[in-house]
């Protein structure tokens, strides 16, 4: 499922695109027909995102609700408007010119709805903040993970505690800052935290601007290090997401792997021990 920084990028991208255009909206696959017809000729204000949901803000006070699941696109494209392929749900078009027309579709996502104003804020309210929103308060993720017996690597995936943040950036974020995922949150230092946060603004806005995600710091990039870069389809250095069994850049040690919350979570058993409680010692 793609990350918040994909979804954030993909707003941004959509606003560049169709920002302030009239714009000519078609459901070719027939599932969002009627609602596609109310939208037709009207001006796209702006797209939004939070955490893994995306909104179009079309004028008069509509609003689209995407979210793309695990195999959800959202493809845009300039030049010759080519003829639906596959199960288009959501197709914009911008621009008279057959050369230099702009258009977006929108294939497999499992929510795309026409929803209010108010409806949207309601979907933004359930969710937790966003490291890539201005307004997000950090302080609303601290209250819940502070008090929480569950792991900080299950907290994190929870997009009701933190929203946008996926599997490489929990597993990224969390060796960076020594973290074992397995910690309890309830034993999570509000300065751990504050510098957990700090450092998921800094690497997913950098994922928004790179489009691909990036966490070693220069010390450990292949350059610096004498070493091949990652291969991998998800792309970008990283210190043990889906590193199972390679040595660890910083001291060597064997990443692991165990399933937490429904999706591996990777750690390193030397630079993130595991914690024991001075009660127990």
């Amino acid at each position: 499922m793609p990350e918040g920084h994909t979804l954030r990028r993909l707003a941004d991208d959509l606003t560049d695109a169709f920002g302030g255009r009239v714009v000519r909206v078609s459901s070719p696959q027939g599932r969002f027909g009627a609602e596609a017809a109310l939208l037709d000729g009207g001006r796209l204000e702006r797209a939004d995102a939070a955490g893994k949901h995306l909104f179009l803000e079309v004028e008069g006070g509509h609003v689209v609700h995407v979210h793309l699941g695990l195999i959800g696109t959202f493809v845009i494209r300039t030049g010759v408007l080519e003829p639906p392929v596959g199960q288009v749900r959501l197709r914009l078009v911008a621009g008279g010119d057959a050369r230099e027309t702009t258009y977006a579709d929108l294939r497999g996502a499992i929510t795309c709805a026409l929803v209010t104003p108010e409806q949207q804020e309601a979907v933004i309210a359930r969710l937790g903040p966003d490291p890539l929103r201005a307004d997000a308060d950090p302080g609303r993720a601290w209250a819940r993970i502070s008090r929480s017996p569950r792991s900080i690597g299950d907290l994190l995936m929870d997009q009701a505690v933190m929203a946008g943040v996926g599997n490489v950036y929990r597993a990224e974020a969390l060796f960076r800052q020594r973290l074992h995922p397995f910690r309890p949150g309830t034993s999570v230092r509000r300065g751990r935290f504050e510098a957990l946060w700090a450092d998921l603004v800094t690497l997913m806005a950098e994922g928004v601007r790179t489009n691909r995600i990036d966490t070693v710091r220069p010390e450990h990039t292949p350059e610096a290090m004498g070493r091949d870069p990652r291969r991998d389809d998800h792309g970008g250095e990283v210190y043990v997401y889906r590193r199972h069994e390679q040595p660890c850049h910083v001291c060597g040690t064997r990443i692991r792997t165990k399933e937490l919350a429904g999706r591996n979570a990777f750690w390193c058993p030397r630079c993130q021990p595991v914690f024991r409680s001075r009660a127990t010692r």
